[in-house]
């Protein structure tokens, strides 16, 4: 049995929801984000600011604010939307670089 057919005979499932439980989950992730960049603003000032902590901060900051954006932008195309629309693979990337900066901005402010 295919995937499709399997999922149009299951009763419990309700593809409606889907958009609103992703819609929820990136608000979720901005969430986090924004706790990771209040945390290295917080690390950076503590004991003192050097230049590479100001660097460190300064970048931990745009890479959220891009971050945000480009979640902002997935929720209102979800809230739009009356069938969940795919992800460009280009924003996709964005937020993935910009995980992964705002992870390494965060472990050069901590060592």
């Amino acid at each position: 049995m295919s995937a499709p057919a399997a999922r149009r005979r299951d009763p419990d499932r309700d593809p409606g929801l889907q958009p609103e439980r992703t819609r929820l989950a990136w608000r979720r992730t901005t969430l986090s984000g924004t706790v990771v960049a209040v945390l290295a603003v917080r690390t950076a000032l503590h004991g003192g600011v050097s230049a590479a902590s100001a660097v460190s901060c300064a970048l931990c900051c745009v890479l959220w604010l891009g971050f945000l954006g480009i979640a902002h932008r997935r929720i209102r195309i979800l809230a739009a939307a009356s069938s969940p629309v795919a992800f460009a693979p280009r924003h996709a990337t964005a937020a993935m670089l910009c995980t992964v900066a705002m992870a390494a901005c965060g472990a050069a402010l901590v060592l």
